[in-house]
């Protein structure tokens, strides 16, 4: 990865933030779509454009595993919306995770950072996660920090990177620490805005964005017969989201009835879902409802990946959950005790299905998937 000059930084990132070498770090103005309220920061990480680009180097550096094999890129590809495209997400050491690995689109806005982990709210803190968890394995750099932050601190340009980050805090001779390694990731990682679809441009007063089959399947999204937005509403097409203008808290985590494996409400071992934090039988099967926004680039679905495609999906909602009859998991998650009361079952015609399909695709930002600001700096 090569050098990285200020006057590059600052070009490569206008859209996000005022930037010049005369302003002082700190400086940042987001530029938001009008619907769009500002992303809640830590107020001991403030944004810089310096910040942004050096979490961007990081978010593809491969040293920042154990082996050097993989970076948080690997599992979070930016055609994909950030996700991986696989049911399970796999480690350096080519541990299989037991969920997938979630897409990143707008994660400045999410309440909580995991699929089924109420405390984990703030990206700094996640980053520890896939960064020295043992269980599963992700990164690998558990018990080899200081191999880590020799790595970075060896390197020819990352020293004056964070210098330049980190301006406004007080020096010392160990400038470079995981610490601002994790707040340099989040200050990234709060830039992944996506809000340029074509249902955004039709928000906007561009009628042409929208096929009719798309706004007809807008009208289904939104209606009570379908039941969608209870779980999947507001800006961000989820009903789990934090901003700075937030004065509850709005972490959510619903059961869509996708297991019920002793006829009790049991789900497989390992993805239990919020029950493995409170251990309280009426959090089985309880999971964060992700965005829906680049949902066509996210397959497969659910948090264990194990529906393949959005057409499934819909059908999942219409039948009213899953009745696995065959293999480890069997048992009828129709009748799962703790299922959402939005999880009821629908009619749905194949016309109505193509409209839904034809909407939730027109939650793609092809502009964000391409974007070069949030690319491999090479």
């Amino acid at each position: 990865m090569g050098p990285r000059k200020q006057t590059w930084a600052c070009a490569a990132l206008t859209l996000f933030a005022a930037c010049s070498s005369s302003e002082p770090a700190s400086e940042w103005t987001w530029q938001l779509p009008d619907n769009f309220p500002e992303p809640r920061v830590p107020d001991d990480n403030p944004m810089n454009a310096a910040k942004v680009e050096l979490g961007r180097r990081l978010f593809y550096d491969t040293r920042l595993s154990g082996n050097e094999t993989q970076s948080c890129a690997s599992c979070h590809v930016q055609e994909l919306a950030f996700a991986d495209g696989q049911a399970r997400a796999v480690g350096s050491t080519g541990e299989m995770h037991p969920r997938g690995a979630m897409g990143l689109t707008n994660v400045a806005y999410v309440a909580t950072l995991a699929w089924a982990n109420p405390l984990l709210r703030e990206l700094e803190e996640q980053a520890l996660v896939p960064m020295f968890g043992d269980d599963p394995v992700e990164l690998g750099l558990g018990g080899k920090e200081d191999v880590a932050l020799d790595r970075l601190r060896s390197d020819a340009d990352y020293p004056n990177q964070f210098a330049e980050a980190f301006s406004e805090e007080p020096g010392d001779e160990n400038l470079i620490t995981i610490k601002r390694i994790t707040q340099a990731l989040a200050a990234f990682e709060r830039t992944l805005i996506s809000g340029n679809a074509p249902y955004d441009r039709f928000l906007r007063g561009d009628s042409s964005a929208l096929s009719e089959d798309a706004q007809r399947g807008l009208d289904l999204f939104f209606s009570e017969q379908f039941e969608c937005f209870h779980c999947h509403g507001g800006f961000n097409f989820s009903n789990s989201v934090d901003h700075d203008q937030n004065v509850f808290d709005q972490a959510a985590f619903h059961n869509n009835g996708l297991y019920n494996t002793d006829g009790r409400g049991a789900y497989p071992t390992g993805n239990q879902g919020v029950y493995e934090f409170s251990t309280d039988r009426k959090d089985l099967g309880r999971f964060k409802a992700p965005t829906l926004r680049n949902i066509e680039r996210t397959a497969p679905y659910m948090h264990d990946g194990s529906i393949a495609t959005l057409e499934e999906v819909l059908e999942h909602y219409a039948a009213g959950g899953r009745n696995v009859t065959e293999g480890p998991n069997i048992g009828d998650g129709r009748e799962h005790p703790n299922k959402s009361q939005f999880v009821r079952g629908f009619e749905m015609s194949d016309d109505e299905q193509q409209a839904l399909l034809a909407f939730l695709r027109s939650l793609t930002d092809e502009e964000f998937l391409t974007d070069p600001r949030f690319s491999d700096p090479g």
